[in-house]
């Protein structure tokens, strides 16, 4: 059996792809374009939208180069995305006899801002990946202790080093983590994308975070992907970050006690957290390192006052239209990205810093994210 990265959204790009395909195959067809060119696009075409599915399959990618894997499976996403702006500008290309030239005028520039739009906000969204920002957040927390009223948590995620991240992209990320000055780091997984990516590289960087009283950390699904989980927790240690997977972690800051409860990766709608509310600290806050957020509900029922995730990328590409976000993420997850309350617990999400799929981020820039601990 393939051993399958993202099984979901592959598909729904496969199957779109297809569909959008035999339409405007179909369309040029009527158009009376040779068919030896329609056939040689046709092949061309599925070819490199089969092969994107495929290299997300590691009994696949294993036989490609790491950087030539990444792009292919780029180029059949962005073949995906010129096949939705073609299909609606041949459309609207068609021939109409009955239209008059002032219509026809129109209908002509409407397929090609149609035809640039998809591409357009691509670019756009390339450029957006680069501007890395700090976000600050204030979260309250009831019956907070005065010795950590303040407390400054840095938080690094979702980093994803690969060919559509540097390590010196990444470098700059760890320099404005540092300079916040933060009394506790966090990394909460998904340090690579796919196997091969530069794991030590991403380790070597992480080791120059710092934080007042240490760095505390949770796996994401790309370390398992990758098969990495054991090598990371082991190289997080050799470097000073602890991998808490099932474990607890309690620092203490004046007479105040802060418990810091951090599991591996938790399978999409699978029973989530089992026996995390071991982990609980009576008499603490206790905060709950988990990579993915969908499980905050059931955190907030076992007494984790907070939850910090990351994962979703804020969706990676989100549009606001008339104020209703269109975003994939939520196809996963309600707790997208910033904070969420639900009683007397919250789920702070961060967007992360890296990109899988493309490397573009819209309406969402990356991010490292500082939370500041207040009192009610």
């Amino acid at each position: 059996m393939l051993y399958r990265v993202h099984f979901f959204p592959g598909l729904c790009l496969l199957v779109l792809g297809f569909g959008l395909q035999l339409q405007i195959l179909r369309l040029l067809a009527e158009r009376r374009v040779r068919r030896r060119v329609l056939t040689m696009a046709a092949l061309a075409s599925t070819v490199l939208l089969v092969l994107g599915y495929l290299l997300e399959f590691h009994r696949v990618v294993r036989f490609f180069p790491v950087w030539w894997s990444t792009w292919l499976e780029c180029a059949a996403i962005v073949e995906t995305i010129l096949l939705i702006g073609l299909y609606p500008a041949l459309l609207a290309w068609r021939k109409r006899p009955e239209f008059r030239p002032a219509r026809r005028t129109f209908l002509q520039t409407a397929a090609a801002g149609l035809a640039i739009a998809p591409m357009a906000a691509a670019g756009f969204g390339i450029l957006e990946r680069g501007r890395l920002q700090l976000s600050e957040v204030k979260i309250p927390i009831p019956n907070l202790p005065k010795d950590l009223d303040g407390l400054r948590i840095v938080q690094v995620t979702d980093i994803h080093l690969s060919p559509f991240l540097s390590e010196r992209e990444f470098a700059r990320a760890v320099d404005m983590a540092n300079e916040t000055r933060a009394h506790i780091g966090l990394v909460t997984g998904d340090l690579i994308s796919r196997y091969g990516d530069p794991l030590d590289a991403c380790l070597r960087q992480l080791a120059r975070l710092r934080a007042e009283a240490g760095v505390l950390g949770c796996l994401g699904n790309h370390e398992v992907y990758t098969r990495t989980e054991d090598y990371v927790t082991a190289q997080g240690r050799r470097i000073g970050i602890e991998f808490l997977r099932g474990q607890a972690k309690q620092l203490r800051f004046g007479a105040a006690t802060i418990n810091f409860a951090g599991v591996d990766y938790q399978k999409f709608q699978s029973n989530y957290l089992v026996g995390a509310e071991r982990l609980i600290a009576p008499g603490a806050v206790n905060i709950l390192l988990s990579h993915n957020p969908d499980v905050f509900p059931v955190a907030a029922s076992k007494g984790y006052d907070l939850t910090i995730a990351g994962h979703t990328h804020g969706g990676q590409v989100d549009v606001e239209i008339l104020h209703q976000h269109l975003n994939v993420a939520r196809y996963y997850t309600p707790y997208v990205l910033g904070l969420y309350r639900e009683g007397a617990s919250s789920v702070y999400v961060s967007s992360g810093i890296g990109t899988i799929g493309v490397p573009i981020r819209l309406g969402v820039p990356p991010e490292v994210s500082l939370i500041h601990l207040c009192a009610t």
